[in-house]
């Protein structure tokens, strides 16, 4: 048995996938095994996996799309190392993530799993210095100190201080949870967390950057906003905490999802399911509904470059 199961669900991403697996065989810690698990690629990614002999690599092809829960699920059901860590197929491990992490889960084994800081890198592999320190900044991991989290649901939930692809958890751990909610496309990183947290589970952070995290330009635009902001609905919706406090966030985080679907829902011309959406965020922002609302009276070709020229007056 493997000490630490690696998992890269991959779809179309045969030109970044090899960055990913390669940055896990030359981790400094070797005791692994890496399973990749491609959701139907239509790309060169099997032509890619059969030239890598390493009998470490466990290669999962589902020969269709069954969404991108379910195909880290099945990652995870062939995973057994004592240790687990997902990350994504256009992201990298630094080379000491793996032995840095299992070191502090085998030193206490009360920890459930260990976070570390990472960096921002572009398309072409160069690390960003800048949004790399904006980033932890704005995820609240600047001002985190090391060692086990006292207040992890408020961090997990609230700052959101806590990467996936940044996190090596103990497998049992997650077994117990039962890892990733199924049929979930987005936000499924999040729930998870939150899950942990009210779990009673226990996360330390190691402030250290040891895992990359790419910024490119197929995460952007309307059609990928859509679908993530209608499951951050979903996932906001699944909790009520009992922390007047975090209770506060997430009616005013869920009032500010519904107003951002509802304006992106109007740009791309679906009317009516809009308006009802930005009327029921109004309370997050007042004048965005009412210019939302307004936008959605002109014809569809239009509210495009009007959403477009809003943005760059904001901008």
């Amino acid at each position: 048995m493997p000490k630490i199961s690696v998992c890269v669900p991959t779809f179309n991403r045969v030109n970044l996938l090899p960055y990913a697996i390669d940055s896990v065989l030359n981790q400094s810690e070797q005791d692994f095994e890496l399973i990749i698990c491609d959701d139907g690629s239509s790309d060169r990614t099997p032509e890619l996996m059969s030239q890598y002999t390493d009998n470490r690599i466990k290669y999962i092809r589902h020969q269709q799309n069954i969404g991108k829960s379910n195909n880290m699920r099945s990652g995870f059901d062939a995973a057994s190392g004592e240790y687990f860590i997902k990350f994504d197929d256009d992201d990298r491990l630094t080379p000491d993530f793996l032995a840095s992490t299992a070191a502090i889960l085998a030193q206490d084994p009360s920890i459930d799993f260990v976070g570390t800081d990472h960096w921002i890198i572009d398309i072409n592999n160069v690390r960003d210095e800048a949004k790399t320190k904006e980033n932890s900044h704005r995820w609240g991991r600047k001002n985190l100190p090391a060692g086990i989290v006292n207040n992890l649901l408020e961090v997990v939930f609230i700052h959101q201080s806590f990467q996936v692809g940044a996190t090596l958890f103990r497998r049992k751990t997650l077994q117990e949870l039962g890892y990733m909610q199924p049929n979930m496309q987005n936000c499924e990183d999040n729930d998870l967390f939150v899950r942990l947290a009210l779990a009673g589970k226990k996360g330390y952070y190691l402030p250290e950057l040891l895992m990359e995290y790419r910024t490119h330009a197929e995460q952007q635009g309307i059609n990928r906003a859509i679908p993530y902001l209608f499951d951050k609905i979903r996932y906001l919706e699944n909790y009520k905490f009992e922390s007047e406090k975090i209770e506060k966030v997430r009616k005013n985080r869920l009032t500010e999802t519904q107003l951002l679907l509802g304006l992106r829902l109007i740009e791309k011309g679906e009317t009516q399911k809009g308006r009802e959406l930005v009327l029921a965020g109004k309370s997050f922002s007042t004048p965005k509904a009412w210019t939302g609302l307004g936008l959605s009276l002109l014809p569809v070709g239009l509210r495009g470059k009007a959403f477009n020229a809003l943005r760059q007056v904001r901008g």
